[in-house]
């Protein structure tokens, strides 16, 4: 199973960091830098979402739908000329109903983290996350997953494998708005344990029309 670092470490992932620095004026490396915590939270929050029949029906539809991975088959093309702002706008509805009132929080440890301005961070999460919609679509089809355990299961496998430096990232900017709720639940699906069951789910509803 192809995780998501595999993705970012792939041809297919240079070019992703590579896009998305040229679409935000920022250094390839820092640019890699958000990706590779903002892409995990992103999964993360997804996982939790389909630990209810709901989520998992809702995510399941939304990926057959809208969010097929056709949107991998054509980087070079995504990035030739800017993104499109239909990706822009599908990537600014995930990212709120995801994280919610908790966005703004999510902008502001990232920027702290890695050193760029909230604006290009939000211009890097609005672009990684239908990249990741379009990512767990094709993960999706391929694993022929057609329930809510098997989804559960493939987000987990896509998460799995995380560097230790890459979970104190994660760790620490899951900790950063100091109020132990919504993001410490993202946190226990990429660091592989459960602090806390509750919190998030009720945000995460309705990203997928539960």
């Amino acid at each position: 199973m192809a995780g998501l670092l595999d993705l970012l470490n792939s041809p297919m992932g240079k070019q992703l960091i590579s896009g998305v620095a040229g679409q935000t004026n920022q250094p390839e490396g820092k640019t890699a830098d958000v990706l590779s915590m903002a892409m995990p939270l992103l999964l993360g929050a997804m996982k939790k979402n389909v630990s209810s029949p709901e989520g998992a029906a809702g995510l399941m539809s939304a990926l057959s739908n809208n969010h097929n991975g056709s949107i991998l088959d054509n980087l070079g093309g995504l990035f030739s000329g800017g993104v499109d702002d239909n990706v822009m706008a599908d990537g600014a509805g995930i990212l709120g109903h995801v994280f919610g009132n908790k966005q703004p929080q999510v902008e502001n440890a990232l920027s702290q983290k890695s050193g760029l301005d909230t604006g290009s961070i939000a211009q890097i999460l609005k672009i990684a996350a239908p990249i990741v919609m379009g990512y767990i679509g094709k993960q999706t089809a391929q694993s022929n997953v057609s329930d809510g355990s098997g989804m559960n299961a493939l987000l987990g496998s896509m998460l799995g494998g995380q560097p230790k430096e890459n979970q104190s990232l994660i760790t620490t900017l899951l900790d950063a708005d100091g109020d132990g709720s919504i993001l410490d639940d993202v946190a226990g699906m990429v660091m592989g344990s459960n602090k806390s069951k509750g919190g998030l789910g009720g945000l995460l509803g309705g990203l997928f029309g539960k």
